[in-house]
């Protein structure tokens, strides 16, 4: 990682209620000593840097071609090592596809992988501990909705993020 042009994260940004109720898991469950992130929706883990302006001005551009993006919550599923809730939308794939195609010769292999949209409450714990919030979970789980209502650009500096603009969906 360069000092100077520290790696790129791109998410969702969530509507207000929704952030709440996964940040509230998310200090509920994660190991504090490794919480250094708030709750998100990765669309991308690493673009780089030097491209910030870029990148930026992308974002921008698909931010205005939209409108708020309903995101169906499936419910919760296993990491392993954590819990995290899956998400679904067609509008949020077909954006992330479009972004991808645009970011091609940057993305890592990480990035190249097929989108699976999730948001980690829990992760690098004990296994045993993330089944039982896993069942526990699942058992008090219902499916609803919750919106992206645009897009954050951040930085990564080695654990922490550092935010960098938040672009809204404004599409009349």
């Amino acid at each position: 990682m360069s000092d100077e042009h520290p790696p790129l994260i791109v998410t969702a940004a969530m509507d207000d209620g929704a952030f709440a109720w996964f940040e509230d898991l998310r200090q509920s469950h994660f190991p504090r000593h490794r919480n250094k992130v708030p709750a998100h929706l990765t669309l991308f883990h690493a673009l780089p840097g030097v491209h910030e302006r870029a990148v930026a001005q992308t974002l921008k551009a698909a931010c205005q071609r939209r409108r708020p993006l309903q995101l169906d919550v499936r419910g919760p599923w296993s990491l392993g090592h954590g819990v995290a809730y899956r998400l679904a939308s067609p509008d949020l794939e077909r954006m992330r596809a479009e972004l991808a195609e645009a970011f091609s010769p940057w993305l890592t292999r990480q990035d190249q992988a097929p989108f699976r949209p999730h948001i980690t409450i829990q992760n690098k714990t004990d296994p045993g501990e993330a089944r039982l919030l896993l069942e526990h979970q699942q058992m008090e789980f219902e499916p609803f909705h919750i919106f992206a209502e645009g897009l954050l650009l951040w930085r990564y500096l080695g654990g922490p993020w550092a935010i960098v603009e938040r672009f809204e969906f404004d599409a009349p």
